[in-house]
């Protein structure tokens, strides 16, 4: 009987492991967006704050994506979910390297949006379903691995080939080959299969309050607009670095990438720690410290004492935010309640997504029209007013008991 279970374990296993590279091929265009900004807005003509545009098209597809996965995973099955949106995903970053206009580009980001929502909901449902919580923070690892391998593939096609394009067209390239994969598995990601943890996640789906009995709650909307601040300054910080860096502060390109690099393989370390600390802490005090580190690091980015000061301000915002999505994913039903947790985690979510594109959108204008420097200024406002938030749960708390 070992040896069957043995047997039965090493497919799943497989998908495991290939779950976590989805994830991330799912992180690498974050990555290389970034660094390729300044050359594409030169290749284009482009204002400094035209960004914006693709950011919002990028989202309104994974929006769209996300919010229908679960319709189109129970039509199609996971395992086609997932082989059309990297066959997506890749003939979108493809197109971006031949299209003429800008807002050719823009169109494509639709695109490339709706391959990445439905990868990202397709493997956090099956991975939750299946695989329970301690596998899903390795998921969250893998696509940090994605973003810092993304700065150093699109440093290299700049400072090696002189063409941002050479750096879509690897990771086009790496959409297809999974692509592939998921296409051989696909008989494979349909099997179902008991696991006490999947269990216990899909409890969480068992209460069937009424959205509009969630909406009127104060706490929800206070919960979500903790991920609209986070995931804003987070890709902030991931798109504008190397602008600043460069453009602002007058650090070379090939330096540069690699600086703005360190803050993607920073909190990917700090993703893969947390797993390890994050039980022994707890999630209020994980969280609340994160924050206080990603405060000091953005008054060190502002303020830029020394000439390593960058690099070193920028490793450590990363490593400090790296556990704060999953835990306050994971401490949801605690500030919002049990009964709410289920709508309020899709509705925080889908304000990740749009605090990801309207914040740097902001902050780009705010630089077009003053200087980059504000960036890290912003950011730093940012980080203060998400402890204030996440705090006031905590008094909240401590009032009624």
């Amino acid at each position: 009987m070992n040896l069957i279970a043995r047997a039965r374990e090493y497919p799943r296993l497989g998908l495991v492991l290939l779950a976590y590279v989805a994830f991330i091929a799912l992180g690498m265009p974050d990555g290389l967006l970034g660094i390729a900004w300044p050359s594409i807005r030169a290749d284009f003509s482009l204002p400094l704050d035209a960004l914006g545009a693709l950011l919002v098209a990028s989202t309104t597809g994974y929006l769209i994506s996300s919010s229908l996965s679960g319709a189109l995973i129970a039509r199609m099955g996971v395992g086609r979910v997932l082989l059309v949106s990297c066959a997506t995903t890749g003939l979108a970053l493809v197109g971006y390297t031949l299209v003429p206009e800008w807002w050719m580009m823009v169109l494509l980001g639709v695109f490339a949006g709706l391959g990445a929502g439905a990868i990202d909901a397709g493997l956090n449902t099956y991975v939750a379903a299946h695989f329970g919580e301690g596998l899903m923070q390795w998921l969250h690892a893998s696509f940090g691995v994605g973003v810092t391998l993304g700065p150093i593939i699109m440093t290299v096609a700049l400072t090696q080939l002189n063409s941002w394009r050479f750096g879509y067209h690897i990771v086009s390239v790496f959409q297809f080959a999974l692509a592939a994969c998921f296409l051989m598995t696909l008989s494979m990601w349909n099997q179902t299969d008991e696991h006490p943890e999947a269990e216990q996640t899909k409890r969480l789906t068992d209460y069937k309050t009424p959205m509009s009995e969630t909406v009127r709650q104060s706490r929800v909307w206070r919960s979500v607009l903790m991920f609209f601040l986070y995931t804003g300054a987070e890709l902030s910080l991931g798109v504008w670095t190397y602008s600043l860096l460069t453009e602002a502060r007058g650090v070379p390109a090939e330096v540069a990438g690699l600086w703005a690099g360190s803050y993607w393989a920073t909190f990917t370390l700090g993703r893969m720690l947390a797993g390890l600390y994050a039980k022994q802490l707890g999630v209020d005090t994980l969280v609340q410290s994160s924050v206080l580190g990603a405060i000091l690091g953005s008054i060190l980015l502002w303020w830029n004492p020394f000439n390593a000061a960058s690099v070193v301000a920028v490793a450590v915002i990363g490593f400090a935010l790296a556990p704060i999505f999953p835990s306050m994913i994971s401490g949801t039903s605690q500030r919002v309640g049990e009964h709410f947790a289920a709508n309020a985690i899709g509705m925080q979510i889908s304000a990740a997504g749009l605090g990801a594109a309207v914040i740097p959108s902001l902050l780009g204008i705010l630089a077009r029209q003053t200087s980059l420097e504000v960036i890290p200024i912003c950011i730093l406002a940012i980080f203060i007013i998400l402890f204030g938030l996440y705090r006031s749960f905590q008094i909240k708390g401590m009032a009624s008991v």
